[in-house]
């Protein structure tokens, strides 16, 4: 059974902004006239691989610098000699990203928005897409409704709060992986071999990790790249 998000703080925690090497500044724009998002990519010259990167819940204190995504994105510039690239961003209301928050179906448009813009940077390059915590909800789904998103990692699915149904699985085509630590609160190790068996995934467990990785955001980067650009 979901439940409801606590309340948001009025101020939340933000991640330092953090500039990984490869990246460029850039702006997208949004589809068909929704706000444009600010981003950071990086893609090499004839990628064969970029990964869109969906960060946490924006109103507690999630943007594109928290820290499993830029973790994520250190451990892909490993792989940029060899053609791989990535662009993480900010929904809509997040740093100088226009519009405001939508209640996720507006940052669902925002993660489709990236998803063509990746397309339209390397057309020849296979596409991932990696979201973490409510990145993983908005990410699922905006990855079914795109025809070509290859692969999706689910990093901390927040499965007592956002709800997953066996229809996203039915409509996307690609592998699907995820990503849980044993001692989430917002997923247990039992609940994420549930939803796991539901969608069709495969199921890494990281040992004595909770929903944040404070301990091993670096392992857990490096345990996902792989399957996000192998």
């Amino acid at each position: 059974m979901t439940k409801p998000l606590p309340p948001p703080p009025s101020h939340p925690t933000l991640s330092p902004a953090v500039s990984v090497t490869g990246e460029t500044a850039v702006t997208i724009d949004g589809l068909g006239g929704e706000p444009s998002l600010e981003a950071r990519a990086c893609v090499p010259p004839e990628a064969s691989r970029l990964v869109v990167l969906c960060h946490p819940h924006p109103l507690y204190g999630g943007t594109m610098h928290s820290a499993v995504i830029v973790a994520l994105a250190k451990v892909l510039e490993q792989r940029r000699e060899g053609g791989v690239g990535w662009i993480r961003f900010n929904y809509r209301g997040v740093g100088a990203s226009g519009g405001g928050y939508r209640d996720g179906h507006g940052e669902i448009l925002d993660v489709r928005a990236v998803i063509q813009d990746a397309r339209r940077r390397a057309p020849s390059a296979a596409l991932s897409v990696c979201g973490y915590s409510f990145g993983t909800w908005v990410g699922m789904r905006a990855a079914a409704l795109e025809e070509d998103v290859e692969r999706v990692a689910l990093i901390a699915p927040a499965v007592r709060i956002f709800r997953f149904v066996r229809a996203d699985a039915a409509r996307y085509q690609g592998r699907l992986s995820m990503y849980v630590g044993d001692r989430d609160d917002f997923c247990s190790v039992a609940e994420a071999r549930a939803l796991a068996s539901e969608l069709g995934a495969t199921l890494d467990v990281f040992a004595d990790s909770d929903h944040f990785f404070l301990r091993g955001r670096r392992k857990l980067a490096e345990g996902v790249v792989p399957f996000l650009a192998p």
